[in-house]
Formats: C-alpha cells, sequence, structure tokens
C-alpha cells in the first residue's frame, strides 16, 4: 500500500504538470501534501515536514548554487568558457569531443557533487557545443554519466566513503574496484547510450539550443578572451580547493591546526565563496570590467536559475513526505530476510529505496544500515564487501525521476519536456544502474 500511494502521488504530479499546465514548483508542494495525508503523517506535522524538505533540500544547494552561477556567468562573461571550449576543440577535434568531455567530468566530479559538478561543466560544454554545432544532447549525455558515477560510488564522495565505512570495507579497495568500474560503465551510459538514444529518440538532440538559466550566448575574438590557464584555474578552483581538503582529511591529524585551516577552506561553501572573488579579481578586474558590470553579471545569473532553485526544493518537500511517511522503513522490512546473492540484494534494496524516495544518499545510507551484517561477514578486507559498496552506489542512481533534485535540474538546463526528460534522463539513469552492476558482477567472479 505505501508504494501505491508513491505511485498514484507521481502519477498526480505528472498530470497537473502536463495536463493541467500547472507551475512545476506548485505541484510538487500540492503533491507532496496530498501524500503526506495518504501516508497519515499528523496534520499539524505536515507543514513542518514540508518546510523540512524545502530548507533540508536549498540548505546545502542554495549557497553553492549561488556563487557557483556567479561564477560560471563571470567566466562565461569574460571570454573563458570560450577559450576553454576552443581550446579542447582544438586538442580532441570533433571525432573524440566526448572523450575531452568525459575527462573533464570526471576530474570534477571527483570533488563534487552531481549537481554542483553540473553547475560548474555544463556553461563550457554548452559553448563547445555552439561552436561545434552540435546537439547540447551528445555532450550532456557523457558528461551526466561521468558526474554521476563519481558522485555514486567513488570515494572520498561523502555518501561512498559512508557506506564503506558502514560495511566495513576497505577505502583503498573501494576506490581502485570503483576506478575498474567506472570505465566500462561510462562508455556504456555515456557514449554508447547516447547512440543508441539519437537513434530511436532523435527529438532531444536540437541545436542551437538557448537556455535561459545560462544566460545569452555572447561572441568573442579569441585574442580578447584569457589564457587557457586561468580560465580553467578560476573555473576549477572549487575542486582544487575540495579535493585538496579532501586529500588532507586523509593524511593529516584531524587536530592540526594547518588541517583545521585547509578543511575550512574546502569545505562546499567557502570554497565557493572563495572561488568567486577570485573569478571577480581574473575574470573581472583584471579584464579592465567595472564593479558595477560585475555584479550586474552576478545578479544576472542569480535570476536566471531562481525558479530552478524553487523546483528543487518542491522535490526535497517531496522527497522529506516520503521519509516521514516511513516508506524508507517499509522497502526495509520487504527485504529483511532474503536469500539473494550479497549484491544483487545490495543493489536491489538501494534502488527500490532510490525510486521511492528520490535522493541518492539517502536511499545509500538507508540500504548500507540493512545490508551491513551481510557485509560484514566478508571482513574489512574482502573485496567482495567493496563490491558490495558500489552494488550500493549503482542502486542510488537507478530511476531517477519526480523526487529527485538532479531531475529538474537536467529538465531545465537542457530545456527538455517532462516526457523527453523521462525518456532521456530516466532511462540514461537506469542503464547506469543496471551497467554498474553488472560490472561489479563479473568482477565478483575474478576477486
Amino acid at each position: 500500500m505505501p508504494l501505491l500511494i508513491v505511485l498514484l502521488g507521481v502519477a498526480l504530479l505528472i498530470f497537473m504538470i502536463i495536463k493541467l499546465k500547472l507551475n512545476t514548483f506548485v505541484s510538487l508542494v500540492v503533491t507532496a501534501f496530498l501524500i503526506a495525508l495518504m501516508l497519515q503523517i499528523p496534520i499539524a506535522k505536515i507543514p513542518t515536514t514540508i518546510e523540512t524538505g524545502i530548507g533540508g533540500q536549498l540548505g546545502h544547494l542554495a549557497v553553492i548554487f549561488g556563487f557557483g552561477s556567479m561564477l560560471g556567468q563571470l567566466v562565461s562573461d569574460s571570454g573563458g568558457g570560450y577559450r576553454i571550449a576552443t581550446t579542447l576543440i582544438q586538442k580532441f577535434g570533433r571525432r573524440w569531443i566526448q572523450v575531452a568531455v568525459i575527462l573533464a567530468s570526471f576530474i570534477i566530479g571527483l570533488a563534487l557533487f552531481f549537481e554542483v559538478g553540473l553547475v560548474v561543466v555544463l556553461p563550457i560544454i554548452f559553448i563547445i557545443a555552439r561552436e561545434m554545432d552540435m546537439p547540447l544532447m551528445y555532450l550532456g549525455v557523457p558528461m551526466a554519466a561521468t558526474l554521476n558515477v563519481t558522485h555514486a560510488f567513488l570515494p572520498p564522495h561523502p555518501a561512498p566513503t559512508a557506506i564503506t565505512d558502514i560495511l566495513g570495507a576497505n577505502l583503498g579497495h573501494v576506490l581502485l574496484l570503483g576506478i575498474i568500474a567506472a570505465i566500462p560503465t561510462i562508455i556504456v551510459a555515456g557514449p554508447l547510450y547516447n547512440y543508441f538514444l539519437h537513434k530511436l529518440y532523435p527529438k532531444v538532440y536540437r541545436k542551437n539550443l538557448d537556455i535561459a538559466v545560462l544566460g545569452e550566448y555572447k561572441e568573442f575574438e579569441l585574442d580578447e578572451t584569457p589564457g587557457f590557464g586561468i580560465s580553467v584555474l578560476t573555473a576549477m578552483l572549487p575542486v582544487i580547493l575540495i579535493a585538496v581538503a579532501t586529500i588532507c582529511s586523509f593524511i593529516l591529524p584531524k587536530g592540526n591546526p594547518v588541517n583545521e585551516f585547509i578543511q575550512f577552506v574546502g569545505a562546499p561553501d567557502a570554497a565557493m565563496l572563495i572561488s568567486l572573488l577570485f573569478a571577480v579579481v581574473t575574470m573581472g578586474l583584471m579584464r579592465n570590467k567595472k564593479m558595477e558590470e560585475i555584479s550586474n553579471s552576478m545578479v544576472t545569473s542569480v535570476k536566471q536559475i531562481a525558479m530552478m532553485l524553487l523546483i528543487i526544493g518542491g522535490g526535497g518537500a517531496f522527497k522529506q513526505v516520503l521519509v516521514d511517511g516511513g516508506i524508507s522503513k517499509y522497502v526495509s522490512d520487504l527485504f529483511a530476510h532474503t536469500s539473494l546473492s550479497p549484491i544483487v540484494a545490495a543493489w536491489l534494496i538501494t534502488a527500490i529505496l532510490r525510486i521511492a524516495l528520490g535522493s541518492s544518499t539517502v536511499s545509500a545510507m538507508t540500504a548500507a544500515g540493512l545490508i551491513a551484517p551481510m557485509a560484514h561477514q566478508f571482513g574489512a578486507n574482502s573485496s567482495m564487501a567493496a563490491l558490495m559498496v558500489l552494488a550500493v552506489g549503482a542502486g542510488s542512481v537507478f530511476g531517477g525521476h519526480v523526487n529527485d533534485a538532479g531531475f529538474w535540474m537536467i529538465k531545465e538546463y537542457f530545456g527538455l519536456s517532462l516526457k523527453e526528460n523521462f525518456i532521456a534522463w530516466t532511462t540514461l539513469t537506469c542503464v547506469l544502474a543496471v551497467a554498474v552492476l553488472a560490472t561489479v558482477m563479473v568482477m565478483a567472479m575474478f576477486v
């Protein structure tokens, strides 16, 4: 019955958006209220649940999105994005441009959440698509697949790192096996999926797509743009700061003053603020721009993402209602006693939780707690425990839909309709999750 309620809620949401043409944010909040009632959450607590969901989703993302959008706008307005895109085109050419996007996304994705990595990478691939006269989706698919892989099961991301600890696996094993699994997964969910999606549903591969959240496209002469090195450093500075902090958290003592300072600088909010101030200098003042012009760029960038932030907050309200309504406990109880393969069980439990709850992190952490006894029997240094971590990570990205922030980000950024997003994005996350599971099952035969 609880899963049926979730299904009815999703159907109602789709109906309001597609048939009634109701604003997406309003539709999400209305659906959250109705599902809360059906799940018998006390009426007095429903507003608090909705507020908690919106606040919890935006509390982390709003600052990062705001600063990230401003940073991207400054890099774009100065011509830095154009310089990066042009250099990648020259180095890799049209034939291998997907490889360039995958490499860039992998490096950036190692340190950033999917949503944050998307904000950093998307303006660059948008310019590449413009300059090479190709559909944005052609580059967006390998980018999204790569960012999802790094976010789902590669430490030092918080979720896979925490899952590794819960399941008693060795972090080094998880990272090594995760990188090995990532290679065939990205190939299947990136270029290969791209090929078949273009054959079966070419509608989403539109050229010269104007996307409001990325602002107006500006023409530049190459000699008037910042250098490639300073452009990359400015765009990548958040990644560098967060990556350095992550590495130092493993090799330096926790009480060390130097480490504490590095952790402060490398915290996502602080890293984005520092990077934004750096961009003000490198992409603004050093380009002889007045502070008023720089500030106007920042204001414009925030206006462009305002509605998207509300939509993401609405998705958070939907998710919180499902969590408080006991959906995660219900799914956990279904698999309390299972005779399935540990890897398949880990993947399946997480996938069901992901579909029901929306949040990959919440579903992964919930599933990890459930299967921990199963994983502990293999021992801390067992490769099987590490493979179970990857299986949980794979399941946590399966079937992204309306209760997932990434679903709405992809829809808004790529200018897709709801139907197109289900066909392109939801299918991609399913292919990605199944590809990882298949890869892990093969690896289990040799370790």
